[in-house]
């Protein structure tokens, strides 16, 4: 028979999803300002000659091309970067798509407005959610159980919910929160107009303001990747439990691994099960009756 347990207070919950939305504004507002200027280069000059990372095109009416960039390579990808739809019925020379993008139009001042936005949005969230993230740091615990962790997630369907995130859980949402994310928050900071007045040492952290595009970029891209790999896991170990966890934050485990602290056979040294219980600021909700299947 399996066990319910409460896994994600409502702030938890709150944060993530709203944290999710303004991620992905935040990704379609930044491709939209990336497009005023698509490329990315390794000095102070940014005249178009020799970037590092390029997208863009040609519009020749006989044979229109767009292509991808990175140092001396080119890679052709007409009707999807470089070359593509500009939300208003037709294809030209353009870095990212207009589906891809906020607004779908060519507009840098209405991308700046919603990147600016759920910028802030963002912060707030990661305000607000400063009392959970310290609970990511992996324990000696967590890093002794790694490679048997990292075995089990070559075969991620056969991966089996636990009460408590697993160590390749924890490393990974730790590299987001802890490392990831500052690099984009501060980078982007790094590129804002006015920063050069208040804050000179921010865009000189970076080695300019050019590297400072670029780490923002690498950053978008690795936030990307985890959010394909996240979603990949959510489908392979359990869509509708993990949906309801993180939606009512009632979460199914089998009974054995209720308490369990790690996702493989825990170590000897691993602290003892500790009971999952609802947070001293919110009412004990009632324990769903027991279901046979998740």
């Amino acid at each position: 028979m399996k066990q319910k347990i409460y896994r994600h207070p409502i702030v938890v919950r709150l944060t993530h999803w709203v944290s999710a939305l303004a991620l992905f504004v935040l990704a379609m507002s930044g491709m939209q300002i990336f497009n005023a200027h698509p490329a990315l280069y390794a000095s102070d000059a940014s005249t178009f000659q020799s970037p590092v990372l390029s997208i863009t095109g040609s519009a020749d009416m006989d044979s229109p091309e767009g292509w991808v960039q990175v140092g001396g390579r080119r890679f052709y990808t007409t009707h999807v970067l470089g070359y593509g739809p500009d939300g208003q019925g037709v294809e030209t020379v353009r870095a990212f798509p207009s589906w891809a993008t906020i607004p779908a139009y060519q507009d840098l001042a209405d991308g700046r407005r919603w990147h600016l936005f759920f910028a802030w949005v963002f912060v707030i969230c990661a305000v607000l959610y400063a009392r959970w993230a310290f609970d990511l740091r992996p324990t000696l615990a967590d890093l002794r159980a790694l490679p048997a962790a990292l075995k089990a997630h070559l075969l991620p369907w056969r991966v089996k919910p636990r009460a408590h995130l697993n160590p390749m859980q924890k490393l990974s949402y730790f590299g987001v929160v802890f490392i990831v994310a500052p690099i984009i928050i501060l980078s982007g900071l790094a590129l804002g107009p006015s920063v050069d007045s208040w804050a000179p040492w921010l865009p000189a952290m970076f080695g300019g303001r050019q590297f400072a595009r670029i780490w923002h970029f690498g950053g978008m891209i690795a936030l990307m990747a985890f959010f394909v790999v996240h979603i990949s896991m959510v489908a392979l170990t359990g869509v509708w439990n993990n949906l309801r966890s993180m939606i009512t934050g009632w979460f199914v485990v089998e009974p054995e691994l209720a308490f369990s602290t790690a996702s493989v056979s825990a170590p000897a040294s691993a602290a003892p099960p500790v009971a999952e219980t609802p947070p001293n600021d919110e009412p004990p909700p009632t324990p769903p009756t027991e279901e046979g299947s998740s």
